[in-house]
């Protein structure tokens, strides 16, 4: 049988908003969306078309958040400059630019959360590695006080948008990408969790300082089955926008549901 492939979608503003709505997004949510913008399918407008129907949708009422993570801003010793050769870490460590969040762009968060962060009215959190953007009526609220120990755990960003009754959407991507469970790490009690200190340029004072910090170490490895279950057992619901397979789901009863599961199956 001759495979066939699927039709690219063009997608207008428009088209999104419906076709979002019909996800269940709705005027006043606050809402942390994660996305692939090549899954949609072709978007008249790019990621600024994106964003414009998902603010729309929300309304004045409502807030967006995306990841806007600067994770390059870390040890060398992490791994996160696995391109470059074990000598040069000292000279990286010594003069990696402090963190800004003006200026500092997301590493690998995609188009549309780059684009996210500059967007007018954006505040972004002061966590030199992990940031989130928000805008809308508690983005303020959501990114400030970011510690850098305090990364994912209670009175974080994730933990403000929990005590919000808040939503996850995702477009085009899956468990993986979704920074909520990282929420429900810090909640679970497993006897693997650990605890291990990280490094990040910041500005002290109109200074770069090199600054190190205790934080849980966090393990995405089994978010995709983790997210398996939770699909079958709570009847999720795999909505289409476009040629992207989105969930739009009540973060509160995920990290409640997936702190469990980690008791369960974390050894």
């Amino acid at each position: 049988m001759t495979e066939t492939k699927e039709t690219r979608a063009i997608l207008t503003k428009e088209d999104l908003i419906n076709q979002f709505k019909n996800c269940g997004l709705t005027k006043g949510q606050h809402i942390f969306v994660h996305t692939s913008l090549s899954k949609l399918g072709f978007v008249v407008g790019g990621p600024e078309t994106l964003i414009r129907s998902l603010l729309e949708i929300v309304g004045e009422e409502g807030t967006l958040m995306m990841p806007s993570q600067t994770w390059k801003n870390l040890d060398p010793s992490t791994g996160v400059h696995w391109e470059e050769p074990m000598e040069w870490w000292p000279i990286i460590r010594e003069h990696w630019p402090a963190y800004d969040k003006e200026i500092t762009p997301a590493i690998s968060m995609g188009a549309v959360a780059e684009m996210f962060r500059k967007w007018p009215g954006s505040k972004r959190s002061d966590h030199p590695a992990r940031s989130i953007a928000a805008v809308g009526k508690h983005a303020e609220y959501l990114t400030q006080n970011h510690d850098l120990c305090n990364i994912f755990s209670k009175g974080s960003p994730l933990d403000k948008l929990y005590q919000l009754n808040g939503h996850v959407l995702l477009i085009g991507v899956g468990y993986d990408k979704n920074t909520s469970l990282h929420l429900a790490e810090t909640r679970a009690n497993y006897p693997t969790k650990k605890f291990v200190y990280e490094s990040s340029a910041i500005m002290d004072e109109g200074k770069r300082k090199w600054v190190t910090y205790e934080t849980q170490a966090v393990d995405d490895g089994d978010f995709v089955r983790l997210g398996e279950e939770y699909d079958k057992e709570m009847n999720i619901r795999i909505h289409r926008v476009g040629n992207a397979e989105v969930r739009f789901l009540e973060q509160r009863p995920l990290v409640d549901w997936a702190t469990a599961w980690m008791e369960r199956n974390r050894v």
